[in-house]
């Protein structure tokens, strides 16, 4: 394995490698009143790509897409995130507007804990598939993919479940990087489908 692709793996962040160690993690957060995306940044490191993409788009497929404007930040934030990481950054920086922002910890409670058993049960099918998928050129695809669809959502925030279906592609592109199944980067192109087929109706 080349040393950029070892540094892709430690960007994928500490020992997080399955999505119920993404949920459970930001659990741990919600023990306060307010949590802030700094917290976050903070709990994860400001070097763990896979792990920070996950958050947001995992949010966006909660019920917390219901708070007005919600999506539309989370896009911002999975932008923000994936293009550094596309351009190579080793940590993330983010504006204090921001890393300031913040939502009822009791709220992503609920959120985090309504969708820990689905992410069990996506964990238990992951495993290292289709690994071409992760060496030159291939493996520049899903940040540029996940940046893509971050600069979408707050457009999209008025077109039914686009922001959902979004944010789920999201979810399945990083956790392909963070577990090295190629399979899920494939199977992202679902949600996607979804998307351009709500915009179709939309404007038909």
């Amino acid at each position: 394995m080349s040393q950029e692709e070892d540094r892709a793996g430690q960007d994928d962040g500490d020992e997080l490698r399955s999505l119920t160690q993404i949920v459970d993690r930001t659990l741990r957060e919600t023990r306060r009143d307010q949590v802030a995306v700094a917290d976050v940044l903070d709990a994860f490191g400001h070097a763990s790509f896979a792990p920070l993409l996950l958050v947001p788009a995992i949010a966006v497929v909660t019920p917390l897409s219901g708070i007005p404007a919600f999506s539309a930040f989370s896009g911002i934030l999975i932008f923000l995130i994936a293009s550094q990481w596309l351009v190579g950054r080793d940590h993330i920086w983010l504006p204090q507007w921001v890393s300031r922002r913040h939502v009822a910890g009791d709220r992503l409670a609920a959120a985090m804990r309504k969708i820990r058993p689905w992410a069990q049960r996506v964990d238990r099918h992951t495993r290292p598939r289709l690994r071409f998928l992760f060496h030159r050129p291939f493996r520049f695809l899903p940040p540029l993919a996940c940046t893509l669809f971050g600069a979408m959502m707050p457009f999209l925030e008025l077109v039914p479940f686009s922001s959902s279906l979004l944010g789920a592609a999201v979810v399945l592109l990083s956790l392909s990087m963070l577990t090295r199944d190629g399979l899920f980067a494939l199977v992202a192109l679902v949600p996607v489908g979804g998307v351009g087929w709500a915009i179709a109706t939309l404007i038909s």
